[in-house]
């Protein structure tokens, strides 16, 4: 029993050892005349646990968005031309188009905040050739996407 007791013991000594050891080859990057010319390659590497295993990864953060709002806004502004369009932060941006019957050209970027289907998960932001729209017309097309999201909504519960 004692044996167990000293393995152990020396064990958990060589471990705080290794893990108080100094490493060279940091060290000796300072020397290379091409770390000294990049500050990055100057930067130790991050040191890893145990616990990393435990802790969440923070690299893959991503913004839930609500179909709903996401489909319907895609379908009441299809007569703008989509410029860029990310699911994973939520922001649809399209170039100038002519609504149907309209006379002025209209750009719109459209912001998903939230998985819920609620007016504060939407946020749009129409502009003309000649500058920010009337408050009331920007809340018109959040009015049609935010009905047209509840259409479908209703429309996907039958099934």
């Amino acid at each position: 029993m004692s044996h167990i007791k000293a393995f152990i013991s020396l064990l958990f000594l060589v471990a705080i050892l290794v893990t108080c050891g100094n490493n060279s080859s940091i060290n000796s990057a300072t020397n290379d005349p091409i770390s000294q010319v990049n500050p990055i390659l100057n930067q130790e590497p991050e040191e890893s646990t145990i616990w990393d295993i435990l802790r969440p990864d923070q690299t893959d953060q991503t913004v839930s968005v609500n179909r709903y709002i996401w489909n319907a806004a895609v379908e009441v502004l299809d007569f703008l031309p989509i410029k860029s369009i990310d699911p994973f932060t939520g922001i649809i941006s399209t170039d100038y188009g002519t609504p149907p019957g309209g006379g002025k050209a209209y750009r719109a970027t459209v912001h998903i905040t939230d998985p819920a289907l609620d007016a504060r998960a939407l946020r749009v932001s129409l502009v003309t050739r000649s500058g920010p729209v009337a408050a009331e017309t920007s809340r018109a097309v959040e009015d049609a996407i935010l009905s047209r999201a509840r259409q479908l909504r209703i429309a996907d519960s039958r099934f």
